[in-house]
């Protein structure tokens, strides 16, 4: 049974950091696309960053790029997100997301999903 467990969100201030973890079961990390997601109120859940399945390679919106950085440890089958630099419209609640195939960053083509964990960036 495929399982993802996120962890880490919490109340930071402009210009903070914050690293989410991603605990995964049930299947084996490095063969499976995984990415980051998040939603904010009123909005539309939007690729932040993914690892692809086929050759590692990574994914950043442009609203995050140089601020948050995507990392696997395939030996604890753990994904992560590093956010540095964070603003407010960075708040929202993050989800961990994966499928065996996944061409594009996208909710549409992520198959299991965590239950996600609320970022708040605010003074």
């Amino acid at each position: 049974q495929v399982q993802l467990v996120e962890s880490g969100g919490g109340l930071v201030q402009p210009g903070g950091s914050l690293r989410l973890s991603c605990a995964a079961s049930g299947f084996t990390l490095d063969y499976y696309a995984i990415g980051w997601f998040r939603q904010a109120p009123g909005k539309e859940r939007e690729g932040v960053s993914c690892i692809s399945s086929s050759d590692g390679s990574t994914y950043y919106a442009d609203s995050v790029k140089g601020r948050f950085t995507i990392s696997r440890d395939n030996a604890k089958n753990t994904v992560y997100l590093q956010m540095n630099s964070l603003k407010p419209e960075d708040t929202a609640v993050y989800y961990c997301a994966t499928a065996p195939i996944a061409t594009l960053c996208r909710a549409s083509y992520m198959d299991y999903w965590g239950k996600g964990t609320l970022v708040t960036v605010s003074s």
